[in-house]
């Protein structure tokens, strides 16, 4: 399981959002008219270089309006907080303020366990400190779960399994987790992308998972029903798919490689329109002829 991977998931698809929980201190002037571009690893590991570990998705928050400069937002996630070390996120930030030409980086630290870990790093020698660094920690577990509970934040309220609550409590968490996501993303695949999300953080035993459907009845029916219809909406999408494969292989077969916009075209065709389309390949002379 790679929490570090679920997490730039997180980032990446749910940005702002992100930027007002993870890094709350520093996030006071974003808002829906900020543009937010995620910075790809491809591309830092260009100037970067491999030595590093790949650290969670930068990233880079602009004000079309220029009332501010561009911001860029550094995060990295740890699972074992042993393992932070805060001189390779030190290193970082001072690679991507050198390739982004700009002194307005933010270091964000997320931490899905407690420990011990350095709070700062100081450079210096006996006269002259010479460089300070600090970061922004968001220590999930150090977050109580019912302060969290109604937020319409949908980050926050995704990664209540990850904050502190009594082990009684754990079926509540994952309801109101789940009654989050429901309220708050609307897109049927995010829905089912972050369902997931909560089951592993959550982590319920049978039992659990037997309590959930006892005292959350019309949760359980929502979520049951949506998960079905993905699965159908799904076979369906592969089924279609695959009747457009057909149609493009014969096409290819008789007229040479199509082009793309012709291809995106067969792809989004109902099948009865497919249908029609693989038997006038047989008979028609060009290609506009079939897909007339």
């Amino acid at each position: 399981m790679s929490h570090d991977q679920n997490f730039k998931n997180l980032i990446v698809d749910y940005p702002i959002d992100a930027t007002r929980f993870f890094a709350a201190d520093e996030s006071a002037e974003v808002d829906a008219r900020v543009r937010v571009i995620p910075v790809r690893q491809e591309q830092l590991k260009q100037r970067l270089g491999d030595r590093f570990r790949e650290l969670d998705t930068p990233l880079l928050l602009e004000w079309p309006d220029g009332r501010r400069a561009a911001l860029l937002f550094a995060f990295e996630e740890e699972t074992d907080t042993s393992k932070f070390s805060i001189h390779r996120l030190a290193h970082y930030c001072l690679d991507l303020a050198e390739l982004f030409e700009t002194d307005r980086v933010v270091p964000v630290a997320i931490f899905l366990r407690d420990g011990d870990r350095a709070a700062s790093l100081t450079l210096g020698g006996d006269r002259y400190v010479f460089l300070t660094f600090r970061y922004l920690a968001c220590a999930l577990k150090q977050l109580n779960w019912k302060d969290w509970r109604d937020s319409d934040n949908i980050v926050a309220r995704l990664n209540l399994p990850n904050m502190r609550y009594d082990p009684s409590e754990r079926v509540a968490v994952y309801a109101l987790a789940l009654r989050g996501l429901v309220q708050l993303e609307p897109d049927p695949e995010k829905r089912l992308k972050y369902a997931d999300f909560v089951d592993i953080y959550a982590n319920l035993t049978d039992a659990e998972r037997e309590q959930y459907q006892r005292e959350y009845p019309e949760e359980t029916k929502t979520m049951q029903s949506f998960s079905t219809r993905m699965r159908e909406e799904g076979k369906q999408i592969g089924i279609q798919l695959g009747e457009a494969n057909v149609v493009v292989y014969l096409l290819e077969q008789k007229f040479g490689t199509i082009g793309a916009e012709i291809r995106q075209r067969i792809e989004k065709a109902d099948p009865d329109t497919l249908l029609r389309w693989s038997g006038r390949v047989l008979t028609e002379d060009s290609i506009d002829e079939v897909l007339r």
